[in-house]
């Protein structure tokens, strides 16, 4: 069946080690998107983190889409909202605590694009995060509690072990009644039930009347898990994670030798 849609994951999919979009990559999903086929990029990153690279491909106007929070709000290429799936005010506090417990740092995300925290001493990863999603970084203090704006996602952020140590423990505490991904081998992200990529794009092509056999998804770690279950071809990153790669349809190339663009000419541009 012809694919009508390409859902595409950002940082260590479409972007390089760089955090550059390759001149090739670049030319395939113009020729996409001159065939009238749909390049949805679709991330953790907030909107503000996406709309340069997304100008950059001319992923632009009210016809093109844009997912952004790991699936907890679509919108137009022109930020106009689709969908959203939020978490509460309620659960920054419990968040906060568990992570307080267990000596994480953490940080939350409104649906502006910003990003708070009440550790005073902000860790690498969470700077790392904030600069690629070309996102301010607030320091709340005790007397801004209870906070009064929407959460769009909740992040627990440090080392490796550290983070592996901490997430089965996250998951029993609160994966009941949210979503928990791990989205990079340092990150945990805390959202909405309803909040995931897979979910998003069923929701999206839906919205567009497409078929899901119509529909292929690019990625490359675990938080793509649930856009490689929904859509109808799973393509995962040679620099992929090892459980991705057990799930996908096809192995491309990585990220730093045009591994979408590969993918893209194979399945996609005629």
């Amino acid at each position: 069946m012809t694919i009508k849609l390409v859902a595409i994951d950002m940082d260590a999919t479409l972007l390089n080690s760089q955090q550059e979009i390759t001149l090739l990559t670049k030319q395939a999903i113009a020729q996409a998107l001159k065939q009238g086929v749909k390049i949805v990029l679709c991330s953790g990153r907030p909107l503000a983190g996406i709309l340069p690279y997304a100008r950059q491909l001319g992923i632009d106007g009210s016809q093109q889409y844009i997912i952004t929070y790991n699936g907890g709000v679509i919108q137009t290429a022109t930020g106009q909202l689709i969908q959203e799936h939020m978490l509460t005010a309620a659960d920054f506090e419990p968040l906060s605590q568990f992570s307080a417990q267990h000596q994480v740092h953490f940080n939350v995300l409104d649906n502006q694009s910003h990003v708070y925290t009440l550790d005073h001493e902000v860790n690498f990863y969470t700077l790392m995060q904030a600069s690629e999603m070309q996102a301010g970084i607030t320091i709340l203090d005790p007397s801004d509690l209870p906070i009064q704006f929407p959460l769009a996602k909740a992040v627990l952020t440090g080392e490796k072990k550290q983070i592996d140590q901490i997430e089965p423990l996250l998951g029993a505490e609160f994966g009941q009644k949210h979503s928990i991904v791990r989205s990079m081998p340092i990150m945990l992200e805390v959202a909405h039930s309803l909040a995931t990529k897979g979910r998003a794009l069923r929701d999206l092509a839906e919205e567009l009347d497409f078929a899901l056999d119509e529909v292929m998804a690019i990625g490359d770690e675990l938080n793509d898990y649930t856009m490689f279950q929904t859509a109808g071809m799973a393509i995962v990153m040679k620099n992929g994670n090892p459980k991705m790669k057990a799930i996908a349809d096809y192995v491309t190339e990585d990220n730093d030798h045009d591994g979408v663009a590969q993918a893209l000419e194979k399945f996609v541009l005629r």
